[in-house]
């Protein structure tokens, strides 16, 4: 991913915390039941012999031969899937019977990707990954509430992956939505206004028409990411080089991921 939309990747260095602290995590015997509950093969019809092992025990590497530990080599990582990916060139990776029948035993994603809803913009595709590769989760507009929050830092925090990617996107509906609702008198259906109204300070209002939407894609994303580099916790990972959050966007045009901040 790219800090422009030509440029090569970069990890972030930096973030702020700040004063909360949002995640109380508990005690060393609950966060060893939460790494088997969570990462553990608990499913119907596994077997003793498949389902006994822990995370650590997932495979330690990708189907490059190498699992990224650093956030240098996340953003390499899925730097290089994007471009095979807009390239048509796509490997599918770490897709094999021998990789499935590893992966019941534990998990060890190299990134959390916090993406939109949106179907056109899977994150296993966009990035050329495969099963046990990245950690999604996924959002109307990157909206973080706590299930997203905690969700994040449980990837962090508990299978200590290196890298977190707010993932934006060209012509997103939510932005959209957002940006039509704004200074109107009729509230959007169900559950959907809530999402505006999350989106809605980020809104770009120097600007009109597509031009407001587009430009307020990029200020959401940048604002999600400052609130997840606030996070304290997070930011601690981040002071001790231990992980990179990072803002990108996908252009549905070009099939290109570049980095915002």
């Amino acid at each position: 991913m790219n800090s422009d939309r030509s440029a090569g990747p970069e990890p972030a260095a930096s973030a702020s915390a700040s004063a909360h602290k949002r995640f109380a995590f508990p005690s060393l015997a609950r966060r060893a039941l939460l790494r088997a509950g969570l990462t553990g093969a608990a499913a119907l019809g596994t077997t003793a012999a498949l389902g006994s092992g822990s995370a650590a025990a997932a495979p330690a590497t990708t189907a490059s031969g190498h699992r990224p530990s650093t956030p240098a080599e996340a953003l390499r990582a899925l730097a290089a899937g994007n471009r095979r990916w807009r390239s048509y060139r796509e490997r599918h990776p770490d897709e094999s019977p021998a990789v499935r029948q590893a992966l019941t035993s534990g998990q060890h994603p190299f990134a959390v990707v916090l993406g939109c809803i949106d179907s056109r913009v899977p994150p296993e595709l966009v990035f050329d990954q495969g099963l046990g590769d990245l950690m999604t989760v996924r959002s109307a507009g990157e909206v973080l509430d706590e299930a997203v929050l905690g969700s994040v830092a449980y990837g962090v925090l508990e299978l200590d992956i290196p890298l977190v990617v707010v993932l934006g996107h060209q012509s997103c509906g939510a932005v959209k939505a957002a940006v039509a609702a704004d200074g109107s008198d009729e509230r959007l259906p169900a559950h959907i206004q809530y999402i505006a109204d999350q989106i809605a300070p980020n809104i770009d209002r120097s600007k009109e028409g597509d031009a407001r939407v587009d430009s307020t894609i990029d200020a959401n994303v940048r604002a999600v990411h400052a609130r997840l580099a606030a996070e304290p916790h997070l930011a601690a990972k981040v002071a001790a080089g231990e992980l990179a959050i990072v803002g990108a966007r996908y252009e549905l045009t070009t099939q290109g991921v570049h980095r915002l901040c």
